[in-house]
């Protein structure tokens, strides 16, 4: 059954097992397109399995194959519709552990952060990178407080409790916080 689709995969879910199969791009030269999208899987399962050791809650791969990745099926609404002050400083919190241990998310949004059994599971890893930079760690914290003032009427509650659990977890969170106010400034003149 599918439950997701995106522009480089779909998603399905088969008994307890979700099924991230990478799609092929006619557009691209056959060779290319198969060397992408193997890279691509193998570097996202890696990335996930990692982000798990580093303490953040992500599925559990059960297999790896070209361009596809079979993986635990967390059960849960995602944090976009359950969100509240507590879930978003727990959020902080895991992102913290996740940029300690150099890893951008890339899309970190409220869609992509799922509730289950009363934890926070990051999903979605398609376009995680290592980079232990404040600019790229001041990329991913502004895409999620963007996404959180778009989809939120509390945001400013929100994103306040984000920074706190941030802070809380992650020694050079000061220094992100105040590269995305710089990021903020330049996106208002663009």
């Amino acid at each position: 059954m599918e439950i997701g689709r995106g522009a480089e995969a779909v998603i399905t879910l088969e008994d307890d097992t979700v099924r991230k199969w990478r799609l092929p791009k006619s557009y691209r030269l056959a060779e290319l397109d198969e060397t992408l999208r193997r890279e691509r899987t193998i570097r996202e399962a890696k990335i996930i399995s990692e982000a798990r050791r580093c303490g953040v809650p992500t599925p559990i791969i059960r297999d790896v194959s070209e361009y596809e990745i079979r993986m635990e099926h967390v059960i849960g609404p995602k944090i976009k519709d359950v969100i509240n002050p507590e879930l978003s400083k727990r959020a902080g919190e895991i992102v913290g552990k996740l940029h300690r241990c150099g890893i951008i998310h890339g899309d970190l949004t409220t869609s992509n952060m799922i509730l289950s059994k009363d934890r926070i599971y990051l999903i979605d890893f398609g376009l995680a990178f290592h980079e232990k930079s404040v600019e790229a760690q001041g990329v991913d914290v502004h895409v999620y407080f963007q996404a959180v003032e778009s989809t939120h009427d509390n945001s400013d509650e929100l994103i306040e409790a984000f920074k706190e659990g941030y802070i809380e977890t992650y020694d050079g969170a000061g220094a992100v916080l105040k590269r995305v106010e710089e990021i903020k400034a330049r996106g208002r003149y663009l």
